[in-house]
């Protein structure tokens, strides 16, 4: 809900931010729609390494549907164990064609 507000801030009457959108058969976290360009965002709890590709095909998916060329997976790590230098990161990764960017935290 706090990233849906932050974002809310950022589109400010130049377009919308959906939470949980209905997109196929399952439900997009987030979605925004600025200037009628298309924002689709995943969040994921890392519960093991398996949570970046499943989440990669999730969205690649929610992509494939909403003909997205560009979207983001969002995922909060909340192992103790792992340093904040290890823990904040972006990534790009390319999965057939479209660009999700990975952003950790």
């Amino acid at each position: 809900m706090i990233l849906q507000a932050f974002l809310q801030r950022l589109v400010n009457g130049g377009g919308q931010v959906l939470r949980e959108m209905a997109s196929g058969t399952g439900r997009l976290d987030l979605y925004i729609n600025y200037q009628n360009i298309k924002y689709p965002i995943e969040l994921k709890l890392r519960y093991s390494k398996e949570t970046y590709q499943e989440g990669q095909k999730q969205l690649a998916d929610y992509m494939d549907r909403l003909a997205c060329l560009e979207g983001w997976l969002i995922v909060f790590d909340r192992r103790k164990t792992v340093s904040w230098n290890k823990n904040i990161f972006w990534q790009r990764h390319k999965v057939s064609g479209k660009t999700i960017h990975i952003v950790g935290c």
